[in-house]
């Protein structure tokens, strides 16, 4: 029995060694690429729903790339930046517009005749 286990251990043993080394007869492997961000956000048009979505961030030794995460949210932050700017505009473009009907509004109510007035 003792024998066997010492066989077993010595093929065990060997085995790792073997995996290790790689047997000498082939080149270690080559460096693999690390993963990047194949798909980023567009350029030439706004981001969409989809978009947001549909972007996935490469793994890392510690999770995900930071430079990555950082372009995504960079690039987001500006979009959102954008269309606040926007909607402020257009908020007070339509302030202004009531404004000017309601003033039209009170100047047509003055210069028609009063219906007691007429009598």
């Amino acid at each position: 029995m003792f024998l066997f286990l010492v066989v077993a251990l010595a093929v065990v043993v060997a085995a790792v060694t073997l995996a290790v080394v790689g047997g000498g007869e082939q080149a270690p492997l080559p460096e693999a690429a690390p993963d990047r961000l194949y798909d980023p956000l567009p350029p030439d048009r706004p981001v969409t729903r989809a978009d947001i979505d549909a972007l996935r961030f490469p793994l890392a030794a510690r999770g995900y790339r930071m430079s990555d995460v950082d372009d995504a949210l960079n690039r987001l932050a500006a979009e959102l930046a954008e269309r606040d700017a926007r909607i402020a505009d257009l908020e007070s473009a339509l302030t202004g517009a009531r404004t000017a009907a309601a003033g039209r509004v009170r100047v047509e109510k003055t210069d028609q005749p009063g219906e007691e007035g007429d009598q």
